[in-house]
């Protein structure tokens, strides 16, 4: 009978977010994959887990996914760790897990923190619906495709980045995005914590002047329905009446009814765009 693969959230500054049940699964677990086993001794020095490691990360994911997969299914319990955070969230973990679910391996998580979820809630904007970014791409071609995708998301989007890239960072999503509310959460849960929210340029300008340290997580509003609506107007003035017209009668639409989106497009009355028409 195969065994259990488990992803062990582990704290990502303060090690009394440690949960009773992840330093159980570590003690009992037969093997411990670390992303870096010489960061992850330390905590387990800490807990008195005794448990074999052996690394697992983004080099060696396949190669060693194999062979943990082949431990798995002789039986053994395996616990997935990262440096700081939630295995598979912008770290090591999704390949080892569409292995172990092909294998017909039981996978399990030991929930805990995570960076991306801790930032969005004490950022202070709308955490209903949000969409997660993890670090923007190094290329250039691929990061500007990505900037524009956010460019046109109405939901929160969360970013990480490192304190030497932030204010770069920063400057590229300002170009982007405007005036746009960012929060920029650092140091979560540690001694130095700080969250600076305010608009894109104001805390560019802020970290411009006070060079950041430790590990940044960005949480940028999404695009409005004012922003959206501003958009639409303006685009549809480009239009004459009678081209703006044309585009809801060539679908089908009837004139009465074309003649009152014309006018809710472009936030006039709809007697306006009947007198222009004359």
């Amino acid at each position: 009978m195969s065994g259990t693969l488990y992803l062990c959230a582990t704290p990502i500054g303060n090690l009394e977010d440690m949960t009773f049940r992840a330093i159980r699964v570590l003690k009992e677990a037969d093997l411990i994959a670390a992303e870096d086993t010489r960061n992850s001794v330390k905590l387990l020095n800490h807990f008195e887990i005794k448990t074999p490691m052996t690394s697992y990360h983004e080099y060696n994911k396949i190669e060693k996914g194999h062979k943990l997969v082949e431990r798995l299914q002789n039986g053994e319990t395996i616990a997935l760790i990262t440096d700081a955070g939630t295995p598979g969230i912008s770290d090591p973990g999704e390949e080892l897990v569409k292995m172990c679910q092909e294998a017909g391996i039981t996978v399990t998580a030991v929930p805990g923190a995570a960076a991306c979820i801790t930032a969005l809630t004490i950022s202070g904007l709308p955490t209903r619906r949000f969409a997660f970014e993890a670090f923007l791409p190094t290329d250039k071609k691929e990061r500007q495709a990505v900037l524009d995708e956010i460019k046109e998301e109405t939901r929160t989007i969360v970013l990480y980045e490192a304190p030497h890239r932030l204010v770069k960072t920063l400057k590229l999503l300002s170009d982007v995005l405007g005036e746009r509310k960012v929060s920029v959460c650092r140091e979560l849960t540690k001694k130095h914590e700080t969250v600076f929210a305010a608009t894109l340029p104001e805390v560019l300008a802020y970290y411009e002047k006070n060079a950041p340290k430790g590990e940044c997580v960005i949480v940028i509003e999404g695009k409005s329905r004012l922003e959206i609506r501003e958009e639409e107007k303006a685009q549809w003035e480009q239009l004459t009446i009678e081209e703006h017209m044309e585009r809801y009668l060539s679908g089908g639409m009837e004139k009465k009814e074309a003649m009152k989106q014309v006018a809710k497009d472009r936030g006039v009355s709809k007697r306006d765009i009947y007198q222009a028409l004359l």
